[in-house]
């Protein structure tokens, strides 16, 4: 079975993960701080890397940009109580397979744990399913809708998409709903998994 890692600060966090995991079957081990999953020998490289962001000396990002530059980063999937767009946009370009918040739903936890360790984004052929759903609904987009989207991906507030594209405010509040319905996205951090294909 997949071996899983949890990298949390949070000792009740860790301790309720690992039992989930556990008893689904994984082979996990936890960490409650970037330095000390660093220090583990790398024989314990986990399948999968499930990471907090929120962490004391070294967060969750910062040890994301460590990894990628050993050039032997395991596949992360991000479990955060406190994110936002522009965090979940650095953590997908970098190449995380997922983008979860806290309090998470068991299958979708799951789910996103087992397309990190069979699907890793430089392996993903371009008949991918999953990819292709996604690209169909980019296609759906209006040059316009599909300019706003690329600001947005940003982190941009309305006013700034506006300005950016010289377009009214309420504009641009137009096509963001229509582009979310579009891309079946109810919140911002839905919009994560096109990052990659942007």
């Amino acid at each position: 079975m997949y071996k899983v890692c949890i990298v949390d600060d949070d000792p009740s966090t860790c301790r309720a993960l690992r039992r989930l995991l556990d008893a689904a079957g994984y082979q996990t081990t936890t960490h409650q701080s970037a330095t000390e999953y660093l220090a583990a020998p790398a024989i314990a490289t986990p399948d999968c890397l499930l990471l907090d962001i929120h962490m004391p000396e070294l967060d969750g990002l910062s040890l994301q940009t460590k990894l990628n530059e050993t050039g032997d980063a395991p596949p992360i999937v991000f479990l955060t109580g406190r994110g936002d767009v522009p965090m979940s946009v650095q953590a997908m370009r970098a190449g995380a397979a997922d983008f979860l918040l806290k309090p998470v739903d068991e299958d979708d936890l799951f789910a996103a744990i087992q397309r990190a360790v069979t699907e890793r984004k430089q392996d993903l052929p371009p008949s991918n399913a999953d990819e292709e759903k996604l690209r169909a609904h980019l296609a759906l987009l209006t040059p316009r809708e599909d300019e706003v989207l690329d600001v947005m991906l940003t982190g941009a507030l309305n006013k700034e998409i506006a300005a950016k594209l010289g377009i009214a405010e309420r504009t641009v509040k137009m096509h963001r709903a229509r582009l979310m319905r579009k891309l079946d996205a109810k919140t911002l951090l839905d919009l994560a998994p096109y990052i990659p294909l942007k």
